[in-house]
Parts: C-alpha cells; sequence; structure tokens
C-alpha cells in the first residue's frame, strides 16, 4: 500500500477549516465534487472520507484531514493512503494534493479558492 502525506499551516480558526473538509460543498470550494462517504471521527480535528467511485486508481482509497493549534495556525495533516500501486497516477496525485491544499490555504487566508477546473494544472495529458 501507498500513501501521500502532506503538512499545511493555515492562519484560520480550526473550526473553519473543519467546516471546509467535513462536507462536500466544503471539499468543492477547493477541491471538487467529491464521490464518496464522509466520517466524522472527532469533530474539530478529524474528518475521514472513504473513495467509492471516480478515479479507478482511487476507489477503495481513504482521505484523512487531520487538524490541530500549533503557534497561532491550524495545521492540516493529510493523508491520502491505500494507494494499491505506486503507478503515475500516484505521483500526479501527490502533486494535485500539494495545489488543492494551498488553494484551501489561500481561500481561508482570505485569497481565492482555487478549485476545478480553476486549479492549477501539473500536466497536459491529466488535470
Amino acid at each position: 500500500m501507498y500513501d501521500i502525506r502532506h503538512r499545511v499551516g493555515i492562519k484560520a480558526p480550526q473550526h473553519r477549516v473543519y467546516e471546509m473538509l467535513a462536507t462536500k460543498e466544503g471539499l468543492a470550494g477547493f477541491w471538487s465534487i467529491p464521490e464518496g462517504d464522509s466520517t466524522v471521527e472527532s469533530p474539530d480535528e478529524r474528518v475521514r472520507w472513504r473513495v467509492v467511485d471516480g478515479v479507478p486508481e482511487w476507489v477503495g482509497t481513504t482521505l484523512t484531514f487531520e487538524l490541530k493549534q500549533d503557534g497561532g495556525e491550524t495545521v492540516l495533516l493529510f493523508t491520502h493512503a491505500d494507494g494499491r500501486e505506486p503507478t503515475e497516477i500516484l505521483h500526479h496525485s501527490s502533486t494535485k494534493w500539494a495545489t488543492y491544499l494551498i488553494g484551501l490555504r489561500s481561500g481561508l487566508e482570505g485569497g481565492s479558492f482555487t478549485a476545478f477546473p480553476h486549479d492549477t494544472p501539473v500536466s497536459s495529458v491529466w488535470r
């Protein structure tokens, strides 16, 4: 199994970051409208999504967003877990997740969110 991991510090209240991660409407603001089900494991601290449709290599994987306060910012620890093989889509997805999380931070800190289709392309082959 292969995982993607990122850490981003966000200058926004933890509950606001949580709101963006815990609902399909929130995720659509900085990523895309997800196909999956969320599980709230710990309000304002952890959200887990299980991918049930979409990119074939993602189906059956889990997205986990863990939140904590540190030095005046909300720290987001992101894990996209249970990738079956280290294929090119895993490499692409890692880069894309970094751009999505930076877009989330930008929007929450007063800039603009950059959700699909306005996100940053990293390849002419895959969005």
